[in-house]
């Protein structure tokens, strides 16, 4: 098979690196892939985010399936720009991916179709935001209704702070993304996110995974992209699956469909569990960044078929996934100042005696290499450093060995990953 991969961070280096393993993939097609990924294929310089490129070139490969990383080209309608040339691709239509486009949609599809999730309300002014703040108790929890680069959320436990927060987002902290605001109420429990995969009316749960979303140790500091994460999830266990499959999966999926927008990629939930049951915090429509560096670590199963069977319906005729038993971790470093502004070009050393760890794979988030070959940290998070181990402890142990081989001084990272599992 001849795909088309669209991306060109962690997460789309993770799924080219699962995929180039395949033995029925002939040819892949990266657009615009990176320094790092260009080892699994033909780069082609079109931004993730240039639906009109992006379909001129699907147009010329004429690839049996694009497998499309981020979300703002799904929103943008790419997957239904694809299917007018009658090109396959596995994501959703621009319909479809409004259960992340717009959080005001989902909570509103949730309350259509009764599927477990914090009380809010969808605020436009200064006015209408303060005085649903000073309703809810703290603490307060501010989300951007579109799309803001997993950065659109604020929780504070001050009203004051609530409020400053509102008027800053709905000012255009985050451009159009928040010119309106889903306020909720906090939910406290475990957080823990499952991916699953649908074909719009089949779906296949991967296994669980746990993110880090605050930039520093202790969930401190503002919310990130993500900052590492590990898999399995201890909460998410087979029950707890079941529990969410029923409760909240199938019903997305039974009222996409309903209202004319079947659902046809990864739904990837984010998840708060406590004694009650599971509760939705928000969905994306693809794979969750760092999350796919583990679960692809994890799969044993040829990820390419699956992709296609999600694509062309027929996902239910697919043999049950395989997975290692072994925990994967992944720890995220990143450039000193992100989430904020970042200094791009900075220099990477010791990234081949790192990756020569035991267990270890880096997959590259945000690099380029100069005419020398050096690589230089070109985004905000920069590098994932994934590793399996025989028990959680000693997948991250792998983690830290190798990020402690990595001379990068402009660079950081948490030293907390997989903590909560670790300690409970």
């Amino acid at each position: 098979m001849k795909i088309m991969l669209v991306g060109n961070g962690g997460r789309e280096h993770a799924l080219a690196w699962k995929l180039s393993q395949s033995p029925i993939l002939r040819e892949m097609i990266l657009a615009p892939g990176s320094d790092a990924m260009a080892v699994y294929g033909r780069c082609v310089a079109v931004a993730a985010d240039d639906v009109a490129g992006l379909v001129q070139l699907a147009a010329l490969e004429q690839p049996d399936l694009v497998v499309i990383g981020p979300e703002v080209a799904l929103a943008a309608g790419l997957v239904d720009q694809l299917a007018e040339l009658e090109i396959l691709a596995f994501g959703p239509s621009a319909a479809a991916a409004k259960l992340e486009a717009s959080k005001a949609f989902t909570k509103d599809f949730c309350q259509r179709h009764n599927i477990p999730t914090a009380r809010s309300k969808t605020v436009a002014t200064d006015m209408a935001a303060h005085a649903y703040l000073e309703t809810l108790p703290g603490p307060y929890v501010l989300k951007a209704d579109g799309l803001a680069a997993g950065k659109g959320v604020v929780i504070t436990d001050e009203l004051a702070a609530a409020k400053q927060a509102a008027s800053d987002m709905l000012g255009g902290q985050f451009g159009a993304a928040s010119a309106k605001l889903v306020i909720e109420e906090f939910l406290s429990g475990e957080e823990a996110s499952l991916f699953v995969l649908c074909d719009g009316t089949s779906a296949v749960p991967l296994v669980g995974a746990q993110d880090h979303k605050r930039a520093f140790d202790d969930d401190q500091g503002p919310n990130t992209g993500g900052m590492g994460c590990y898999s399995p999830a201890p909460v998410l266990d087979a029950l707890m699956t079941a529990k969410v499959m029923d409760e909240i999966i199938t019903p997305t999926l039974r009222g996409m469909k309903q209202e004319g927008a079947p659902f046809v990629g990864v739904l990837y939930a984010g998840l708060m569990i406590d004694q009650t049951g599971p509760k939705l915090i928000e969905y994306n429509v693809r794979f969750g960044d760092p999350e796919a560096q583990v679960l692809m670590r994890r799969l044993q199963s040829d990820l390419l078929p699956v992709l296609l069977a999600c694509a062309n319906g027929s996902l239910a005729d697919v043999p049950a996934l395989h997975w290692d038993e072994r925990p994967a971790a992944c720890v995220v470093m990143a450039t000193k100042g992100y989430p904020g502004k970042v200094e791009k070009g900075s220099k990477i050393s010791g990234l081949e005696r790192a990756a020569a760890t035991s267990n270890v794979e880096i997959f590259h988030a945000g690099t380029k290499q100069d005419e020398t070959g050096q690589w230089l940290a070109n985004g905000g998070r920069v590098l994932n450093i994934s590793a399996m181990g025989d028990d959680l402890a000693e997948a991250v142990n792998h983690c830290y060995a190798a990020v402690d081989l990595i001379d990068w001084p402009e660079g950081f990272c948490r030293r907390d990953i997989g903590r909560r599992a670790l300690t409970n």
